[in-house]
């Protein structure tokens, strides 16, 4: 065995030091390092699998440097580690990668505890407690998807033989084809009998979000055997004899299997039902959501401050109506915007006019940089019909996604396609899609702490973009009533996803519920309300997305008034840094911006909206 020699040795121990405080001080961080290497060579030593080993010796060499050189090599390291370990590690439900992740959190913990945090400077400060924040963030929904799973395991009782053959062939393991087969064979009667339980609903989970959840199960691990029997088949004609049949049964029962369960416990006929069914993760799930967003308010409060938010657009929308003639009936007034839309073929031209309208808006005024390159470089595309269904609206980025009706559609679905997407409804989007919204923050992150991907949050990508609609508005970007209808359409719809969206979480609304909350408090078209809630629901956000709009923005808001208001930054220079720290919590982009004071046990206390 080839002997491990140390890339480097530790630093020594200063000899001169003022206090006995100061000598633990140095004394203590430089034990666990000095203990960490040995117990890197004692593995080596001994031949243990690197990979086993609690302590790697490059990230321990990234950690020690982290003082000198802040955490981005750190930070670096860990996004092409975890890049790789997600590269591996595959097999749904596999014990022997939720081990692996849950071993290297753990371990990525221990080394960050080694770095000196009163050397690091304010930008490293935020970046280590965005780091622990990260760790026990994963650590935590590891243990959530465990639980979950737990519920369901009367529904995939056959999951471990699966995950065993699939481990196995991950691991390079010899088959034995014989072997298999007769675990294939297993596998066809405990799905039979499952089949039969299901039928004759005999089963004690008759809950539509856990079959959900074990429909989707099955067809993970569907996949994981079909790669397993994809890897051997051909290539090894004793494994071929002996499982090509039973394999090709056994995959049309999973297949069978997971749409009985949707069918006949879920209740949705993916061929005819409209059915909306998510997983509502429940109060205490949302709070310890709510702490990884360094928000330190409850659901509760956050529907309050919704109401709150509703309250000044109702008022708003009150007098844009009167101004119309309405007599201050909304519904009646933003009916009436809803009616002036434009012909088939004439939205993509509408479209440029008001991207064009909203960059000259913003650099007229000095409000933000934009850059020719970022103005230059954006497309756009039409929205498909099916893509409709879960998003009504426009989407953006350095795309723009046209969402308007086709010739294939109804004629009712056309309308009401026509109608939500208005003039004055998408002059108040496409600024939040374009710029200075969500294409100049994509242009801005690609350029500024790159290293910060890790710790993307809705607060600051959807908070930012709402921001601006706040924004604007002060500045009178609207010209007309219409134009202030359209924009508060939008901004009542953000305050009723705070609501509909943590609600259906606490298991207080129904989709169904949520769906006609929208169309009666905000005004949407049913199948856009529709729309809306299916994406919310299914559409793979997490449980705080919806919500993050609203709350981001006034998060910004907020700091707008602390910082720009007071004097102490030109509005230009905070929006520019705000785009410049890249997509972490904005009340660590406060942090910085004011230059706080930190500890590496640092807790939220900003009530940033009372």
């Amino acid at each position: 065995m080839k002997k491990q020699v140390l890339k480097r040795p530790l630093d020594p121990v200063p000899l001169k030091v003022e206090s006995m405080a100061e000598t633990c001080t140095n004394f203590v961080p430089r034990l666990k390092v000095f203990v960490v290497h040995c117990l890197t060579v004692l593995s080596v030593g001994l031949g243990l699998d690197s990979h086993r080993c609690v302590f790697s010796q490059t990230s321990i060499h990234h950690r020690t440097d982290v003082s000198e050189n802040g955490m981005e090599p750190a930070l670096r390291s860990y996004q092409a580690d975890h890049d790789s370990l997600q590269f591996k590690y595959t097999i749904p439900m596999s014990p022997m990668a939720g081990e692996r992740f849950d071993r290297f959190y753990q371990q990525q913990l221990v080394e960050l505890e080694l770095v000196d945090f009163s050397r690091l400077s304010q930008d490293g400060k935020v970046d280590y407690l965005l780091f622990q924040n990260k760790l026990r963030k994963e650590l935590s929904q590891l243990g959530f998807e465990r639980r979950k799973d737990q519920e369901i395991m009367d529904l995939i009782p056959f999951w471990k033989p699966i995950v065993a053959l699939a481990e196995a062939y991950e691991k390079g393991e010899p088959i034995k084809g014989q072997r298999s087969a007769e675990t294939l064979q297993q596998l066809l009667v405990d799905l039979a009998e499952l089949t039969s339980l299901v039928n004759q609903n005999s089963l004690s989970t008759t809950n539509a979000t856990e079959a959900i959840r074990a429909s989707r199960r099955v067809e993970q691990l569907r996949r994981s055997l079909a790669d397993w029997f994809q890897f051997y088949n051909g290539y090894d004609p004793l494994f071929s004899w002996w499982c090509k049949a039973p394999y090709e049964k056994v995959d049309r029962s999973l297949g069978e299997y997971a749409l009985l369960l949707r069918r006949k416990l879920a209740k949705i006929d993916d061929a005819k039902s409209s059915a909306i069914i998510g997983e509502p993760i429940g109060n205490e799930a949302l709070i310890k959501a709510l702490e990884f967003e360094y928000i330190p308010y409850s659901p509760a409060e956050l529907i309050e401050i919704a109401n709150r938010e509703f309250e000044w657009c109702d008022k708003e929308m009150k007098k844009a109506s009167q101004e119309l003639g309405f007599d201050g009936d909304w519904r009646a007034a933003q009916d009436f915007v809803k009616s002036k839309f434009v012909q088939p073929g004439e939205q993509p031209k509408l479209i440029r006019e008001f991207a064009e309208e909203a960059i000259q808006f913003v650099e007229q005024r000095n409000l933000v940089t934009v850059p020719q390159l970022c103005k230059e470089t954006w497309r756009m595309r039409m929205m498909s019909p099916q893509r409709q269904k879960v998003s009504p609206y426009f989407l953006g980025g350095d795309t723009i996604l046209v969402s308007y009706p086709t010739d294939t559609m109804d004629h009712a679905d056309k309308l009401m396609s026509l109608r939500g997407n208005n003039p004055h409804f998408s002059r108040a989007v496409v600024h939040h899609e374009l710029i200075p919204g969500h294409h100049l923050q994509g242009f801005m992150q690609d350029r500024f702490r790159t290293y910060r991907r890790p710790f993307a949050t809705p607060f600051w990508l959807e908070g930012w973009a709402l921001y601006w609609e706040m924004r604007l508005w002060d500045l009178e970007f609207p010209r007309s009533a219409e134009d202030r209808i359209g924009m508060l359409f939008w901004r009542k719809h953000r305050c009723a996803r705070i609501i509909f969206s943590l609600s259906y979480h606490l298991n207080e609304m129904t989709p169904e519920e949520c769906i006609d909350f929208l169309v009666a408090r905000v005004g949407h078209e049913r199948n856009n309300a529709t729309g809306e809630v299916r994406r919310s629901v299914e559409g793979g956000y997490g449980p705080l997305y919806q919500a993050a709009y609203m709350l981001g923005g006034v998060q910004i808001r907020a700091m707008y008034r602390e910082l720009v208001e007071t004097g102490r930054m030109p509005e230009k220079d905070f929006h520019d840094a705000i785009l410049q720290q890249n997509s972490i919590p904005i009340e660590m982009i406060r942090a910085r911006l004011k230059d706080q004071t930190l500890t590496p046990d640092f807790k939220t206390c900003w009530r940033f909206a009372d």
